[in-house]
């Protein structure tokens, strides 16, 4: 038989007591379970190092289990999560925690007639009464009148104030560690939103607009920080790695940063250079979530020269994240907080002005060259 690339597989009874790193490692053995693993060696090995600016999606349910706080936020302090792009349902129901609310383990087979009339709401297992959302959405209305949020700003800045007055709360209820807003504002971990209105968050922005605030989330601004940041994570040689949990639009706007950077701004770039995700979702129905490492080197998401190390597991976070959590904990040496949200204005800076140069020598190019014009839509045509 021919050599094999992978190693030998060797099943042994599984010990009685057994820890984390040597289960995945040694028992992780073929399918999902071995993507699983590679993911953990992959993440351990060569991504949570020094130069590796690390973003994180964030789709599905996951804060209302708990996950927001039991494995993103530790993550977060340990300076594996360098910038996150999220669901605003996320960030909602994460709040639930932070301002001392319950949310109960229940069962997916309730009557939900009987539920609504009993004002609890459900998802899926998980149930809490309704009086949680109404609290919650007065607690956001009532900080959101405050003078800091008067003002037109991206996303990041506005959960960067949240998670601010949620802090605030935790010292007042003698609590820390029970909101992933209030961790990303001690941390300096700048969170986005790729659809802002698409949450009780945004509905509440809403409702103030009518009221007359002055508060605007800007998608532009939340566009070009993003960029900024995969952009200026190439610096004195460093990397990019995207990791995606789950899919939708959160996965679209972590990746489409690199085509911002070379298709619309006119900037080289090569691509992210690792690519993680966990998803059950399939690539043949040609949506996003489902979408492979390989379709998005297409894209200019990927670096090419790097696919061979992306993974995809196809399995539901809520089983993969905690195991890898507990893997690079165990492996890893805690990373330096980059604290890129206070790093902001400076990468969008540096951006700016090499977009501009690059848009100027474009310019010289065109009006030099016999060989093209350029029509008013911006579509050059030869003569």
């Amino acid at each position: 038989m021919s050599k094999q690339l992978g190693k030998k597989i060797a099943p042994a009874p599984i010990p009685q007591e057994i820890g984390v790193v040597d289960l995945i490692d040694n028992y992780f053995t073929a399918y999902n379970s071995a993507r699983l693993r590679e993911v953990c060696q992959l993440l351990s090995q060569e991504v949570l190092q020094p130069g590796v600016t690390v973003g994180v999606s964030l789709s599905g349910a996951m804060t209302p289990a708990g996950f927001g706080i039991s494995v993103i936020a530790p993550l977060m302090r340990h300076g594996f999560i360098d910038w996150m792009v999220s669901t605003g349902a996320n960030l909602y129901h994460d709040m639930h925690y932070g301002l001392g609310f319950e949310l109960f383990a229940g069962n997916p087979f309730l009557d939900d007639v009987k539920l609504r009339q009993e004002g609890t709401i459900r998802i899926y297992d998980i149930i809490f009464g309704y009086d949680v959302l109404l609290e919650t959405d007065a607690f956001i209305r009532n900080i959101l009148q405050a003078e800091p949020f008067q003002k037109r700003m991206g996303t990041a800045e506005f959960h960067y104030l949240l998670g601010k007055y949620v802090r605030e709360v935790e010292k007042q209820l003698g609590i820390k560690h029970s909101c992933l807003l209030a961790t990303a504002y001690e941390c300096g971990v700048p969170i986005y939103t790729s659809s802002p209105g698409d949450s009780s968050i945004g509905m509440n922005v809403a409702a103030l607009s009518l009221e007359g605030s002055q508060l605007v989330l800007d998608p532009a601004i939340d566009v070009n920080e993003t960029t900024a940041i995969a952009y200026n994570s190439r610096e004195s040689d460093g990397k990019s790695a995207a990791i995606i949990i789950g899919g939708g639009s959160p996965k679209n706007f972590l990746l489409q940063t690199q085509p911002q950077i070379h298709e619309v701004l006119g900037l080289e770039e090569k691509g992210h250079d690792y690519f993680v995700q966990f998803t059950d979702a399939r690539p043949d129905t040609g949506g996003l979530s489902g979408a492979t490492p390989s379709e998005a080197v297409s894209w200019g998401k990927i670096d090419p020269e790097e696919l061979p190390s992306a993974v995809v597991c196809y399995t539901d976070s809520t089983i993969a994240l905690p195991l890898v959590t507990a893997y690079v904990m165990n492996q890893c040496q805690p990373r330096p907080l980059k604290r890129l949200y206070d790093k902001r204005l400076e990468m969008l800076e540096r951006l700016q002005k090499d977009y501009l140069v690059a848009k100027s020598l474009t310019k010289i190019v065109q009006n030099t060259s016999p060989e093209v014009a350029t029509y008013p839509c911006g579509t050059p045509k030869k003569r």
